[in-house]
């Protein structure tokens, strides 16, 4: 099954139809890429994607050749041409003798209702990321991860590194809640997620301390409440890692941050401006 579900995407600047899709395109080379969600038509947080992808791009020394214009414009030509307003574009940069640059949608996985309301299932993996910091594609990782998930019929894997810390989810950023205290793996250790760094201004703006420090995958036990955040998830309260439970859906203090960050995406689209 093809990567891309979208009728038509973007090769460079040409318009192409889904049967012309390749997804073998980026096994030479590298590639950065980012994913962003689109909300009636809108690119939502769209400023901290782009800012990330050349965050990703300082970081590799791979230059871009699109800018924020071009890469914007594109990003707008796929939805007019697809018809589409609502779920997860992908942009790709790939970086292999004839440089290319892919703009389609991507299937998405958003969590139901029911999944808000009790939380989702997650367990531990162990496994690194190479260059945490960069959004480069790895198709080994994610062929490893997703084996994972599926054999373990859980939402998400936990990410715990060589030293036996948890670092982040396999497609989202880990927060753990001590009464009113947040706590998040150091930024040297995870992918700079742009749903992370609202979530921790949004901590602070309510009141709460933020930490970011090591924690081992041991000593998890000791939290009242653990949540995922990324562009599909949004904020997302978890209910067990491996066989330990948590009653994360009814702590206040993750109540309260899904709230919030739930009307920051409201005033992001209403007031959408580029």
């Amino acid at each position: 099954m093809s990567e891309c579900v979208s009728n038509f995407f973007l090769y460079n600047d040409e318009i192409r139809k889904r049967e012309e899709f390749e997804d073998n395109i980026f096994k030479e080379g590298k590639s950065l890429y980012e994913v962003i969600r689109i909300i009636d038509g809108k690119p939502l947080f769209l400023k901290a994607h782009l800012d990330r992808l050349n965050n990703s791009s300082n970081i590799t020394d791979l230059k871009l050749w699109l800018g924020r214009k071009e890469i914007v414009d594109s990003i707008f030509k796929l939805i007019h041409i697809n018809e589409i307003y609502s779920g997860n574009v992908k942009l790709i940069f790939n970086f292999y003798k004839n440089n290319k640059f892919l703009a389609y949608f991507v299937e998405h996985h958003y969590p139901t209702s029911r999944d808000y309301e009790v939380g989702v299932k997650t367990d531990f993996f162990h496994i690194e990321r190479e260059n945490p910091n960069a959004k480069v594609i790895n198709r080994k990782f994610k062929v490893r991860v997703n084996k994972k998930i599926t054999e373990s019929g859980i939402f998400e894997a936990v990410l715990v590194d060589d030293e036996g810390n948890i670092t982040e989810g396999s497609k989202s950023n880990i927060f753990m809640i001590k009464g009113e205290k947040v706590i998040t793996a150091p930024f040297k250790r995870v992918l700079p997620g742009t749903t992370r760094n609202i979530i921790m201004q949004i901590c602070l703006g309510l009141g709460l301390e933020v930490l970011e420090e090591d924690v081992n995958y041991r000593e998890i036990d000791k939290f009242d409440a653990i949540f995922i955040s990324g562009t599909s998830p949004k904020v997302l309260p978890v209910k067990s890692v491996g066989n330990i439970e948590f009653n994360s859906s009814n702590n206040k203090i993750l109540l309260q941050i899904m709230g919030a960050y739930n009307e920051k995406i409201r005033k992001d689209i209403e007031n959408f401006v580029f």
